[in-house]
C-alpha cells in the first residue's frame, strides 16, 4: 500500500476532535494553562535564577516543532543542556555530558517542559495529546502525523506517560536507531489508540496520572 493511501486510511479511522468537545477542551486549556503560569510563577523565576547560576547560559532553549495542519511553531523549555547542544543531535541517551547540573534536576521532574503551558495559552498546543516533534521525525512517520495532527500536540498523553524516561532506554551508540525503529513507532500507536477514544474525562485522567507520576 503507498503511504498516501496509508496516510488516507488513517485519517478516515480516526475522525478529528468534535466541535463541541474541542471547545470544551479549549477553555479547560486557557484556564488551566493561565492558572498554572500565575500559580507557578515564583517557580519560573527561581528555576531562571538556578539556570543562571549552574552555567550562566541562557534560560530558554526554542526550537521548531510541527504542530495541528503540519503547521510549525515554536516550543519553549526551560534549557537543560550546554548552549548549542543540538548540533550534536536531538536525542539523549542515560548520562549525556551535554545536560548541565541543573538540567538533570529539571528533567527528572519535568520542569523543564512548564514554559510550554504559554504554547497552550496561545492554541498552538493543548494540554493532552501527543508530543510535537520536529520536522525530521514526522516527515518518517507522516501517515501517522496525519491523524495525530488533526489536533493539536500537547504536554502529555498515553505515550508520555508509557515513557517516562525514554532517555534511560536509549543507548549512547544507538539513540537515532532504537528511537527511530522501536520507540516512535510504539509512541505513535499509543497516541492514535487514544485519539480514537478520547473524552473530557479521560483527558483528566491523563492529566491527574502525570502529575501523581512527576512524584513517583
Amino acid at each position: 500500500m503507498s503511504s498516501a493511501s496509508s496516510e488516507t486510511t488513517l485519517v478516515k479511522e480516526c475522525a478529528p476532535t468534535s466541535v463541541r468537545t474541542g471547545a470544551i477542551n479549549r477553555v479547560l486549556d486557557v484556564l488551566c494553562a493561565g492558572t498554572g503560569l500565575i500559580v507557578l510563577s515564583p517557580l519560573f523565576c527561581a528555576i531562571a535564577v538556578a539556570i543562571k547560576f549552574d552555567d550562566r547560559g541562557p534560560v530558554f532553549y526554542a526550537q521548531d516543532r510541527i504542530g495541528k495542519g503540519f503547521r510549525r511553531f515554536r516550543v519553549c523549555k526551560f534549557r537543560s543542556m550546554i548552549a548549542g547542544a543540538d548540533r550534536d543531535g536531538l536525542l539523549t541517551a542515560s548520562g549525556d555530558a551535554r545536560v548541565t547540573r541543573m538540567g538533570r534536576l529539571l528533567r527528572r521532574y519535568k520542569l523543564d517542559e512548564l514554559p510550554q503551558l504559554l504554547s497552550v495559552l496561545k492554541g498552538d498546543m493543548q494540554l493532552v495529546g501527543a508530543r510535537p516533534e520536529v520536522e525530521w521525525y514526522v516527515q518518517m512517520f507522516r501517515a501517522q502525523y496525519a491523524v495525530i495532527l488533526q489536533d493539536r500536540p500537547g504536554l502529555t498523553d498515553p505515550a508520555t506517560l508509557a515513557y517516562p524516561r525514554e532517555d534511560e532506554i536509549l543507548a549512547a551508540d544507538e539513540t537515532e536507531r532504537q528511537y527511530i525503529e522501536e520507540i516512535l513507532p510504539d509512541k505513535l500507536r499509543l497516541s492514535l489508540d487514544y485519539q480514537r477514544r478520547r473524552s473530557v474525562f479521560s483527558d483528566l485522567g491523563i492529566l491527574l496520572r502525570t502529575t501523581v507520576g512527576l512524584f513517583g
